[in-house]
């Protein structure tokens, strides 16, 4: 599995409805795209839960490689870079991914990307962060947990979905609303 994101900051007195707008107006293209776990629309306002900006970011979760070829390829990611410029895209090879029933009913989305120190042991924090996946899940109610890494500037990411945003929520991590998710099948 492959996740990813790109992300838009916007100026601070930027209309957000536009980004609600195109979210509820597009957000169901991408239901259905082939390869596609989940696509979650994700936008945060400057000065809510601590963001500094305004931003577009959606998160995809792809089940192998030829699903997010096909999107970055196609007429969907052209119209975007030119709606709002091409931008540099985030790719983490997953390690674990937890999704429970009702994904589509997140109202929040949490990130977050943290570096990985030099010699660390791949194979503890790996099995570290799948067990972290794993209980955001089971017990913190989160509806999905995905925990992925990026070798070339050795960068952790930890995406959580949520109906709720929990009450201890890590310092540093990236909250969004979520518009819409788009779901598919295995690829």
């Amino acid at each position: 599995m492959i996740s990813m994101q790109y992300s838009f900051v916007l100026p601070s007195d930027y209309d957000m409805s536009v980004i609600d707008r195109r979210i509820a107006d597009k957000g169901s293209m991408t239901d259905g795209f082939p390869g596609l776990a989940f696509k979650a629309y994700l936008s945060a306002r400057k000065g809510e839960r601590g963001a500094s900006d305004n931003r577009y970011a959606p998160f995809y979760l792809w089940h192998g490689p030829a699903g997010m070829n096909d999107f970055l390829s196609g007429p969907g990611f052209v119209a975007l870079s030119q709606s709002f410029g091409w931008p540099s895209v985030a790719a983490w090879s997953v390690w674990h991914a937890e999704l429970a029933p009702g994904i589509e009913h997140a109202r929040y989305a949490t990130c977050e990307r943290l570096a990985i120190a030099p010699h660390t042991r791949l194979e503890q924090l790996r099995a570290a962060e799948t067990a972290l996946a794993q209980s955001c899940v089971s017990q913190n109610k989160a509806l999905v947990a995905v925990a992925g890494y990026e070798p070339t500037t050795w960068t952790l990411v930890r995406f959580g979905l949520w109906a709720d945003l929990p009450p201890d929520l890590a310092d540093g991590a990236q909250v969004y609303r979520v518009g819409h998710v788009s779901r598919c099948c295995a690829g």
